[in-house]
């Protein structure tokens, strides 16, 4: 494991030689310092060192995925979510498994290998309704691969089935153990948003705690499953919590690896951050600092004077903290990927996230630490439902990918490449009008004539030219 080294200042160009290379770590100081005080262009180059000397020069990735919300009514009552509904609702919904199912097979039918499958937190499904739902899935389509379920849910599991045990992990354990067995492969790291307890607190009402989420990860380590981590950052938190939760995520990797390496345990394998996006969200109601009577621009944003680097800050800090808002635009965000890809030394691969920032800030990430596009994504409700309008075929993020200078290869949830496309069939290749591949919507609810709960869907072009 690299070594951090304290007594060099975060600019030293010796140390982030080492960190790139992999021999050195950061500690959360030099990253802050990193974060708010480098010049964007040498951060972004650093990142990219760093990514090259684990990805090398040549390959970036994306996946074939779906995202599957197979429901909305949701106990959580997070300020940032536009998604959520409590479930009497016209348009609150719960999928039927065979709805699904024609979901993943649309998926197959493009050349998917993947299902992100994720909902609001429903109080009324049992245990078996997952477990059937999972079996279901592996019955028909084995090939397919289920990265389902965030944190917030599976604590929400153990309060809605109270399963045997004497701790949270061994309650964990008992839930995720049957549902492995039903078919789950991986745990994706939704509702991860921001670990401080003071911002948490703020914005996830209702939702699990930073430690809750970390051990329900720990649990998925420890039978074998591959997670991931994400951040959602650009609202009320300071950049001592962004680097406090890239921490979090390093120190409790080095305990997975450490305790399960050896006997075929899982590991964070991907690391994700996006802005938070504002749009009919009741956090999006909040002024963005300086427009609220009596801000004063020449002081730290509330956020800032609340955060501290272990997480301990308390909001009774700044009068005004949770009721500001610093948004991210894409300097702050690209600047924010190119630190968690220096810090977060254990961590294989760091998403670029152009869902939210849109395919050109996308593309500019593969240059600022970011070696996967992510998906080509058929399906997402989430973030769309908060005003985000992004959506690339298959074709356009391989020529995202190959005019930032890389060759744009197809991969699957554990990073194995499934098709590297470095000749002339390579389905950006073979476009002759990118006129026929213009932005549209991801996000389009329709309604079914026979009136029954809304479903939330997106139109998806071939992924051919």
């Amino acid at each position: 494991m690299p070594q951090t080294r304290p007594h060099l200042p975060a600019f030293d160009r010796g140390l982030l030689r080492a960190v790139a290379d992999g021999d050195a770590r950061l500690t959360p100081e030099q990253s802050l310092t990193l974060l708010r005080e480098m010049p964007l262009p040498e951060l972004g180059f650093w990142a990219d060192e760093r990514c090259r000397a684990l990805h090398g020069d040549a390959i970036r990735t994306y996946v074939i995925d779906r995202n599957i919300n197979y429901t909305n009514v949701c106990t959580a009552k997070c300020t940032f979510c536009a998604f959520r509904r409590d479930g009497d609702e016209a348009d609150a919904y719960v999928l039927p498994v065979e709805k699904v199912l024609q979901k993943i097979q649309e998926l197959v039918d493009i050349g998917g290998t993947q299902i992100l499958m994720q909902g609001g937190m429903h109080p009324d499904l049992p245990l078996g309704w997952y477990e059937e739902l999972l079996g279901a899935i592996k019955q028909r389509f084995p090939q397919v691969h289920a990265h389902a379920f965030s944190p917030p849910e599976f604590i929400e599991f153990v309060r809605f089935f109270n399963p045997p045990g004497d701790t949270l992990e061994a309650k964990l354990r008992f839930v995720m153990e049957r549902l492995h067995k039903a078919g789950l492969d991986s745990v994706p790291g939704g509702g991860g948003e921001i670990f401080a307890p003071s911002v948490r607190r703020k914005i996830g009402l209702g939702k699990c705690t930073g430690e809750e989420w970390l051990t329900v990860m720990r649990v998925a380590h420890s039978l074998g499953m591959n997670t991931s981590a994400t951040m959602m950052f650009g609202h009320i938190e300071g950049f001592a919590d962004r680097v406090h939760h890239m921490e979090q995520v390093r120190a409790w990797q080095d305990r997975s690896v450490a305790d399960y390496a050896k006997d075929g345990g899982g590991r964070c394998m991907a690391f994700i951050s996006w802005p938070f996006q504002r749009e009919n969200t009741p956090l999006g109601r909040a002024k963005s600092w300086g427009d609220g009577e009596g801000d004063d621009l020449s002081q730290p944003f509330p956020g800032d004077v609340v955060a501290k680097l272990d997480g301990s800050g308390d909001k009774a800090a700044h009068p005004e903290f949770g009721r500001r808002v610093r948004m991210s635009g894409s300097t702050d965000y690209l600047r924010t990927q190119a630190v968690s890809r220096l810090h977060l030394d254990n961590v294989w691969s760091i998403g670029s996230s152009w869902v939210t920032m849109g395919p050109l800030v996308g593309q500019a990430g593969l240059r600022h630490g970011a070696n996967d596009m992510g998906s080509v994504m058929m399906e997402e409700n989430v973030v769309s439902s908060a005003g985000t309008t992004h959506c690339l075929n298959q074709a356009e993020i391989c020529r995202l990918i190959r005019d930032a200078g890389f060759v744009p290869a197809q991969r699957d949830n554990r990073y194995d490449l499934l098709q590297v496309h470095d000749g002339p069939d390579s389905p950006d290749l073979r476009v002759t009008d990118w006129a026929q591949h213009r932005p549209r919507k991801l996000h389009v609810e329709t309604k079914a004539a026979d009136s029954k709960p809304v479903e939330l869907t997106v139109g998806v072009k071939s992924t051919t030219a």
